[in-house]
């Protein structure tokens, strides 16, 4: 955190100057453009017989911009690693009072309950100087450029922290064997005609590739004490998660002016819901696992949403719906971590999934079946950890466009579901948000389900004959209300064309269970079942569709869904 504050700072200006300067000689040879498309005609044509018809004066410059693009990051990369050696000495002096001022009170900010005060007494950076390993332009346009700088930093600092527990003890913490690959994103916006050519100077931590550290008892060994590691772990992981990593940006004026509009904003709502999982592995050797679930866009524990623990249980209906803020719709994405509940024990992660909030389409229902892995960053583990079955709903501030959202619905005269989703504009902040999720708590959808069971195909033979009698039960998860259609002797594509209506007081949090079954004289064998919330039919208002069984080799079900809405609002 003291390095990341003490160096960006230090270096941002001089690569802006470095970006202007560039940018200035790409703007006077503009005129060079219609050369290129000029050129651009005899693109069926070698090098070689380019030169021949062109003389070298006027030879367009992308033919040998590669090399000459390799040869400016090489020497742009040498140029700030040999000045940031050189500054490094003045930098480590430097950052001792911006940390003390600046990042003091950021940790003090997360500290864990454990903890009454966290403070710095020694602060010094090392002798060893980071270096820039890569370079890259995200994306230049007429308003701004945005670059990405990787750096990789094994230091030798001396940072030791005053810690304070609840209890009264105190304890010198040193911070040792800092290791830390990351890339650093720099934004130089808006660009004018003043030198230094921009405005202001954006900067952020794209991305932490590692970040390691170890920490230590002066005099002492810190495991002795229970709690305490952890806890000074977390409060520096979310103090740097939820201070400078992306999307948050710290934004430095250069030229004095306006750049409210370059601050982080909350830019949406991501309606979240986690339905189900299927064939999790057990981590338990008695029983079966106790699965819950942790979803965040940012990895803050006060932005995540943890499930409710299904005991004993490899295939769980949850049926939950969380929402959060989405800053950078282009880069964030949904984390989903699927844990087992070991009690008083640490819980053991079963398998993980996320999904890029850049593949949803605005207003529209995402029903996804996530397969889990056991890392996110390397995935070379390709065993089964079972599925993780979401509803993804992405609702853009300000869309106005007739976009219905059943999750918001706040005009209290509205005789159905639907409504225009008028969140406000890209100003809304986090009063607003929170009024908005207010009024969502109250909200309750009631109406009449219709299910038609039309037919089924390809279901797994039960009996000697290669046959089976299928039925299938439906039932409403909540209100327990069920229903059995007709027996169809011998067939493994029976038709029911039966309809069966059920009165649902809330139905955004309702689901439908379809349990298909091979009736017997003596009982009956269960072949499989369809599991489903009415957030679609809510949307759609009626549709037609083929569902396949799960715990089944094969079958799929083919329903006729519709929805009379009756809403009503109740103070929960």
């Amino acid at each position: 955190m003291a390095f990341f504050l003490g160096l960006v700072l230090g270096i941002a200006f001089g690569v802006g100057l470095v970006i202007a300067f560039v940018h200035s000689e790409n703007s006077r040879s503009k005129h060079r453009t219609e050369l290129a498309s000029t050129v651009a005609a005899f693109s069926k044509m070698t090098v070689e017989d380019s030169r021949k018809i062109l003389p070298a004066e006027y030879y367009p410059s992308w033919v040998v911009f590669s090399q000459r693009q390799k040869l400016s990051w090489l020497c742009l990369l040498n140029w700030l690693n040999l000045e940031l050696a050189k500054i490094w000495p003045y930098i480590n002096e430097a950052a001792s009072d911006l940390i003390r001022t600046s990042v003091e009170p950021v940790l003090e900010q997360y500290k864990s309950a454990i903890l009454s005060s966290l403070k710095f007494s020694k602060l010094t950076l090392g002798t060893v100087a980071p270096q820039f390993t890569g370079v890259s332009i995200v994306e230049e346009d007429d308003s701004g450029i945005t670059m990405e700088l990787e750096m990789q930093w094994d230091g030798n600092p001396n940072i030791v922290l005053d810690i304070r527990t609840k209890l009264g003890v105190a304890l010198p913490i040193q911070v040792k064997n800092i290791g830390f690959t990351g890339v650093f994103r720099l934004i130089f916006k808006p660009l004018v005609e003043e030198f230094p050519c921009f405005g202001a100077v954006c900067y952020s931590l794209r991305e932490k590739k590692k970040m390691d550290f170890t920490l230590k008892v002066v005099g002492g060994d810190i495991s002795s004490i229970p709690g305490v590691s952890g806890a000074i772990e977390d409060t520096i992981r979310d103090a740097i998660e939820d201070t400078l990593t992306w999307p948050v940006r710290k934004v430095v004026p250069i030229i004095p002016g306006d750049y409210s509009d370059l601050e982080l904003k909350p830019v949406g709502m991501l309606e979240v819901k986690l339905v189900q999982a299927r064939d999790l592995t057990n981590k338990d050797l008695i029983g079966k696992s106790d699965p819950f679930a942790v979803l965040y866009i940012r990895p803050l524990r006060d932005k995540m949403e943890r499930s409710k623990t299904i005991n004993n249980d490899l295939n769980p209906i949850w049926n939950e719906h969380f929402e959060f803020i989405v800053e950078d719709v282009s880069t964030q994405h949904l984390t989903v971590k699927i844990y087992d509940d070991e009690g008083v024990q640490a819980s053991e992660l079963i398998g993980c999934a996320q999904v890029p909030l850049k593949n949803l389409q605005p207003g529209k229902v995402k029903d996804i079946w996530l397969n889990l892995v056991k890392d996110l960053e390397i995935q070379r583990d390709k065993k089964d950890r079972g599925q993780v079955h979401l509803e993804l709903l992405y609702c853009p501030f300000g869309m106005e466009n007739g976009f219905t959202n059943p999750f918001a619905t706040q005009n209290f005269s509205m005789t159905s579901l639907e409504k225009v989703l008028k969140s406000g504009s890209n100003g809304t902040d986090a009063a607003d948000i929170d009024r908005q999720s207010a009024q969502k708590k109250k909200a309750i959808v009631r109406g009449v389900f219709s299910v038609t069971v039309i037919s089924a195909e390809d279901l797994p033979a039960m009996d000697l004959m290669g046959k089976a009698d299928p039925y299938v039960v439906l039932s409403m998860k909540k209100t327990e209300t069920k229903f059995k259609t007709r027996v169809v002797n011998e067939s493994l594509n029976p038709t029911w064309n039966q309809n069966f209506d059920f009165v649902v007081e809330d139905g955004l949090h309702d689901m439908l269970i379809l349990e298909v079954w091979d009736h017997d004289t003596f009982g009956k064998d269960f072949m499989g079942r369809c599991i489903m919330t009415l957030t679609r039919v809510i949307l759609e208002g009626e549709f037609t569709d083929f569902f396949p069984l799960e715990n089944s080799k094969s079958g799929k079900l083919k329903l006729h869904l519709k929805w009379t809405p009756q809403p009503i609002y109740r103070d929960t």
